[in-house]
């Protein structure tokens, strides 16, 4: 019998207080595509950290081709042929697809003059390779659309002559349009030889590309299914040790409020659409927000939170005018908003649990300028209850908390006061299928409660599942309004890329 490819044999890795891997194993044969899942905290990040030599394992082994190998930092693994791909691309923006992809190991000339025009055709060999147009080999890669840079970082990765290629959540910023051409290049890899590790939240890439699923749950393996085992119920009870009852818990039916809780007419903002957007959301009801990257939903809902400045136009919340020219103004009208990158605008990482929940609501929590301490530890304890939060304490520092609980963080910080509208942008980017599910279900109650909920998400299945209705936005316009009976990725994406095609015979 062939060996694998890579092999690891009980690796176990210990942090302070914490024990990230405990005796996992794992193999991926050359030409495979393995899908690697878990909850956050399961473990795969750390594991893949290991296989790229980031982290040393404190006990197993690891084999390629049937051989013992041990990695003292991640230029040995990249050495041996193993590619890391971060979520969070590792790529200098200012600087053109050649000058990154030869990044620390420059081709140099006599008197240490850089190769040019060498890397310059080795890259382009590699664009092609990937799909990327050989001309994009000097343009900074900081104009490029994210899904040309994930393949810019695959061109890389092959340019270090990659047999084994982990991929971290590569699809978390891209379009359905991105998405699909990743697939094709995974698909060209996979009949190359080249093992891929992918992982991912997302149930329907899995389906469409794995050929196995290894699973972990709380640093252990759980389980692994073959290519015709593989199905959401068998993923989702290995990842959590039980059945979701439903993968989108939602109400139907529910009582819409008669007046609109947010109504927009003809807004415009700095850098968005002449024309202005109009729009409405009823307390009741999950609105959708669908559209490539680019489109102007996040700037959209940026505006409305008195983030940029709204040039235009008429914003109403319970059928009055109301004027926002800070987020302050849209929080005193409870215009609430999570942000699409919660590390950076929506949490302040180093600080605690109960600080985060508190932040925002100070003028709730306070008198006189002094804190009211009881009540604050009140409202943190009911928020983690309410929320589900798995913290060990309100004194835990939120950047500690895996992707899900810090989500919940973000939310639960809004939820102490009154809240009216509810942007979520891209709610659930990050986050393992179990937290998923609890955040559905947390917004689904408050459409129960009369609350307007306007989710923003690039995932299609997302917006599918939880929607009442869906908006979509093609290049800042609003493309079309679609009724829950109506929905379907096609007549989504053919509004979101500008299509003529007759929608209405689909």
């Amino acid at each position: 019998m062939t060996s694998p490819l890579l092999e690891v044999r009980g690796a176990c890795k210990r942090f302070p207080g914490v024990v990230a891997l405990d005796t996992v194993s794992l193999h991926v044969n050359a030409g495979e595509v393995l899908a690697l899942v878990g909850e956050n905290g399961a473990g795969k990040s750390t594991l893949m950290k290991i296989l790229a030599g980031v982290y040393q394992p404190d006990d197993g082994q690891m084999f390629l081709d049937g051989q013992p190998v041990k990695f003292a930092g991640v230029n040995d693994a990249m050495a041996a042929g193993i590619s890391l791909i971060h979520q969070e691309l590792n790529l200098a923006e200012n600087l053109g697809a050649a000058a990154n992809i030869f990044l620390g190991r420059e081709k140099l000339a006599f008197g240490g003059l850089l190769k040019n025009a060498e890397m310059a055709e080795i890259t382009r060999e590699f664009l092609t390779r990937v799909g990327l147009s050989a001309d994009l080999v000097h343009v900074p890669v900081g104009r490029l659309a994210p899904g040309q840079k994930q393949l810019v970082e695959i061109a890389r990765a092959l340019s270090l002559k990659a047999r084994v290629i982990i991929m971290d959540e590569p699809t978390s910023s891209l379009t359905q349009r991105e998405t699909d051409r990743l697939y094709e290049v995974i698909d060209g890899l996979r009949a190359s030889g080249v093992a891929i590790i992918y992982i991912t939240h997302r149930m329907a890439e899995i389906k469409r590309l794995a050929d196995r699923v290894t699973v972990f749950r709380d640093g252990k393996n759980s389980g692994e299914l073959a290519k015709a085992e593989i199905t959401h119920g068998a993923m989702v009870r290995l990842m959590v040790g039980r059945d979701l009852k439903h993968a989108y818990p939602r109400t139907e039916n529910r009582t819409k409020t008669p007046v609109p809780v947010l109504e927009v007419r003809n807004v415009r903002y700095r850098g968005g659409p002449v024309e202005g957007v109009s729009f409405k959301i009823f307390g009741g009801e999950i609105v959708g927000m669908a559209g490539l990257v680019g489109a102007g939903r996040t700037e959209l809902a940026e505006a409305l939170f008195g983030l940029r400045p709204i040039t235009g136009g008429e914003v109403l919340i319970d059928g009055h005018p109301i004027a926002i020219h800070h987020p302050k103004d849209a929080v005193k009208a409870g215009l609430l908003m999570a942000p699409e990158d919660r590390r950076l605008n929506g949490l302040v990482l180093e600080k605690s649990v109960g600080f985060n929940f508190s932040l925002p609501n100070m003028d709730l929590l306070s008198r006189n300028l002094l804190v009211k301490t009881r009540e604050e530890r009140t409202t943190g304890l009911d928020l983690i209850q309410r929320l589900r939060v798995k913290t060990p304490s309100l004194s835990q520092v939120v950047g500690l908390l895996s992707g899900g609980n810090q989500q919940k963080v973000v939310l639960g910080k809004w939820l102490a006061r009154k809240h009216r509208v509810l942007i979520l942008d891209e709610p659930t980017r990050g986050v393992d299928v179990g937290a998923r599910s609890e955040i559905y279900a947390l917004m689904d109650q408050l459409a129960l409660e009369g609350v307007a909920v306007w989710m923003i998400s690039s995932d299609l299945e997302e917006v599918l599942g939880m929607s009442d209705r869906v908006l979509v936005l093609h290049e800042g316009k609003l493309a079309g309004e679609l009724p829950r009976a109506g929905l379907s990725e096609q007549v989504v994406m053919n509004l979101a890329t500008g299509s003529k095609e007759d929608l209405a015979a689909k």
